[in-house]
């Protein structure tokens, strides 16, 4: 059975649910850059970034990751290939081999897309959920997130943090920062600024933007059964709907909106062009050629 998760974590900003055993496990190398010791006053983005790296590369071996060759890889190497460098932001995207709906970015620029949500969004749907996430990275969600669960798992009070350095942690705190991923939230604010971040994002690159209303409204009618895979959402987040609706008035305030229409879903390998072979059938023109003779007269 799929384990339901909130739409967002800590160094992970996830708009759809991941089961278990997609969960970071922290061992001895995992992480081992906070050991080393941060400031606790100045976590910076590169603080959060180091320590995505190492649990992202973790989460990397804990699933399965689609190779260059995988259909599902090719397509989003396809749609997210040209946005390696996005708005400042050094990413880099990989496909997890799940059918789960999620996606999610890190702190370090590490975008990660479940298979489930390629089999339910078009590509411009795709493109708005993961500019969503990467909001949460260029909003500093996930810095300021990660060091409030870092200072927690450390023990560290408003006194401590005023000093130089923190102190080392154990392991078993560091595999509680994994846990936490998962288990924090982030405001209804940071929520709300992540999808204008979306809207910008598709507008920005020229993509159609009604595709934002789009994907929320596909994320409210999942989770609107009695199986709810988005009900563990805080209370004071905005639903989906509402999301949705929110788009939707940005799309008219510019002028641009007009109902979207899900374009076909594609996952499998591009097929080469069939090419057109025209016979054709060479004429040999033989010219023959006339010769006159004058005879002059004496």
């Amino acid at each position: 059975m799929i384990k339901n998760v909130t739409l967002t974590g800590v160094l992970i900003a996830s708009l759809g649910l991941t089961s278990a055993n997609a969960q970071i496990k922290i061992g001895d190398k995992a992480l081992s850059a906070v050991s080393k010791g941060f400031s606790a006053l100045t976590f910076s983005d590169a603080d959060a970034a180091n320590l995505a790296r190492e649990a992202i590369a973790q989460m990397d071996k804990e699933n399965t990751v689609a190779p260059d060759s995988d259909p599902y890889a090719m397509r989003l190497n396809r749609l997210f290939g040209k946005h390696k460098n996005e708005n400042g932001l050094v990413l880099n995207y990989k496909v997890y081999k799940k059918n789960e709906i999620n996606a999610f970015a890190c702190a370090d620029g590490s975008v990660r897309v479940f298979e489930g949500l390629m089999n339910v969004m078009d590509d411009n749907q795709l493109l708005a959920v993961i500019g969503h996430e990467i909001g949460h990275v260029a909003n500093h969600d996930t810095r300021d997130a990660m060091k409030e669960i870092y200072k927690k798992e450390a023990a560290i009070d408003a006194a401590a943090s005023q000093s130089k350095k923190v102190e080392k942690m154990t392991e078993s705190q560091l595999a509680k920062i994994g846990s936490a991923m998962y288990d924090s939230h982030y405001s209804r604010k940071q929520e709300s600024e992540a999808d204008i971040y979306s809207y910008k994002f598709m507008k920005r690159n020229g993509y159609n933007v009604n595709a934002v209303e789009s994907a929320f409204t596909i994320l409210a009618k999942l989770g609107a059964g009695p199986s709810n895979i988005i009900d563990q959402m805080m209370s004071s987040h905005p639903d989906a709907a509402t999301r949705a609706l929110n788009s939707k008035a940005r799309a008219e305030a510019d002028g641009l909106y007009k109902p979207y229409v899900q374009q076909p879903i594609v996952n499998t390998v591009p097929q080469p062009a069939a090419k057109t072979t025209t016979a054709t059938t060479a004429k040999k023109t033989t010219t023959a050629k006339k010769t006159t003779t004058t005879t002059k007269k004496k």
